[in-house]
């Protein structure tokens, strides 16, 4: 019998597929996304800082991109905190660790933070020059703190009398199940918050031997954890306060079909604007066309090329240029503000093409070394994973390849690539790749067990491309 469709984060799809205490639907238009959001907050901090009896010991939260989920995993750790628990958060990368480390210190500079790293790393500058933070090598000397912060591979190695009564699970679905495994015994509840939507957890090892088993260690420890216990059901945030009304549609159709959600903001509360006039090129046309839609497709002449393609390369650096050249303002909620290097950020697939954008962008005279100051962000989609930007940059990853790989068809890679911004995506790519979609479905063995995941890379990308081909700009 087939198996189920399943959704990004791997639950049985359809139109009440992990709706839990919230039906996840996009609120009528009569009520605000802010009122929407807010609602479904006050729900996860209740079921969290107030748990009935017999509760499950896992809260789950799926957050599209840019809902407010590392504000919500701040303001749940507040209000433990105020109501006199200790806590624990595990987050993935160091990177995360170090960002929520800031934000909660920050914002609630009453609470004592602990940053628990290991002894060869040392946190980020941003975490350490708060008052209320202190680092250390060994749990032992944070004991005493309200919270104490750290990734999973440090937590699997600490060694506690007792466990936390509460821990909070950042950047969930990035976490395998195996490391979930390793930290559980440390916390008696948890809230898990995540995007199902983006890059499955990464391994370095082959994963055959357990595809479709309950255990699998490579698994999300989300699924792992749905699958074995279907009890607990997810809350979804149904509000995207990153992405602009023009990009909100596209991405909540082509990557959330069954879990949509809508943009914090209208159609016309974010703007970009130009101080210096288009010159008839086709990259200002690319430009000037991301400003009024929130979408351009600069594409190439179809052509098959090597990984690091230098005439898509060229084209990328020359627009990341251009628009420092323009002058540009953005005007949002937020104000109005300049475009700066900063609140740009170009993506890619792979590592040896972010490498080469940035040599071609140095060489422009663009500031791509944070060190020295603000500067362009150019790395992969999977370190692009929880950041904002203003505008972005992305090299297709289909562009200029003769065949459509697993890796390059990835649904979490494209969703996370044109979901960075906050007002533009100019895409880079060579004609050509619906063809190459065309002529290469989906050959991936069928397993027994494991479910289908739903959108695939192939149907996501066409939804993508279809609406980009009504932005585009040929580059000749």
């Amino acid at each position: 019998m087939d198996q189920p469709k399943r959704t990004p984060g791997g639950r049985p799809a359809g139109p009440t597929s992990g709706a839990g205490p919230t039906t996840g639907a996009v609120p009528a238009s009569g009520s605000g996304p802010g009122a929407a959001a807010d609602a479904v907050v006050a729900e996860i901090l209740n079921a969290t800082v107030r748990p009935v009896v017999g509760a499950q010991r896992g809260v789950v939260v799926d957050s599209p991109p840019g809902a407010g989920k590392s504000t919500l995993v701040v303001r749940a750790a507040r209000e433990l905190v105020g109501a006199g628990e200790r806590l624990m958060i595990v987050a993935q990368t160091n990177g995360q660790v170090d960002d929520l480390v800031d934000r909660l210190a920050e914002k609630a500079p009453d609470i004592t933070i602990g940053r628990l790293h290991a002894a060869d790393s040392r946190p980020a500058p941003e975490a350490l020059r708060h008052a209320n933070v202190t680092a250390a090598e060994k749990v032992g000397d944070l004991a005493e703190l309200d919270v104490v912060i750290s990734t999973s591979a440090k937590w699997q190695w600490v060694k506690a009398e007792a466990p936390w009564r509460h821990a909070i699970v950042d950047e969930a679905y990035q976490m395998r199940s195996d490391a979930l495994l390793a930290v559980a015994r440390l916390f008696e509840r948890a809230l898990f918050v995540g995007d199902p939507g983006q890059l499955d957890p990464f391994t370095v090892v082959g994963t055959e031997q357990w595809a479709g088993l309950s255990y699998d260690p490579s698994g999300s420890a989300v699924v792992t954890l749905l699958a074995h216990n279907p009890q607990i059901e997810p809350y979804r945030l149904p509000v995207s306060w990153r992405l602009p009304a023009s990009a909100a549609p596209l991405i909540s159709s082509a990557f959330y079909p069954y879990t949509p959600f809508r943009s914090g903001t209208g159609p016309d509360e974010r703007r970009l604007t130009a101080s210096v006039r288009p010159d008839g090129s086709a990259l200002d046309a690319a430009i000037d066309r991301a400003a009024e839609h929130g979408w351009s497709l600069l594409e190439l002449p179809a052509r098959h090329t090597v990984r690091t393609d230098p005439q898509a390369v060229a084209a990328v650096a020359a627009t990341v240029r251009r628009l420092l050249e323009r002058g540009l303002t953005s005007h949002s909620e937020q104000g109005e503000a300049p475009l700066s290097p900063a609140r740009i950020a170009v993506g890619t697939a792979h590592r040896d093409q972010a490498a080469a954008v940035r040599a071609a962008l140095t060489a422009l005279g663009v500031p791509v070394d944070h060190a020295a100051g603000p500067a362009v962000t150019v790395d992969t989609a999977n370190r692009l994973q929880g950041r904002e930007y203003d505008v972005t940059v992305v090299l297709h990853p289909l562009s200029g390849r003769p065949d459509a790989t697993a890796f390059h068809l990835e649904t979490g890679r494209l969703c996370v690539l044109a979901s960075r911004h906050r007002h533009a995506c100019i895409v880079v790519a060579r004609e050509g790749i619906a063809a190459l979609l065309d002529e290469h479905p989906a050959t991936e063995p069928v397993q027994l067990g494991v479910s289908v995941q739903f959108p695939d890379g192939w149907e996501a990308n066409h939804a993508v491309l279809a609406h980009l081909r009504r932005h585009r700009v040929a580059l000749r």
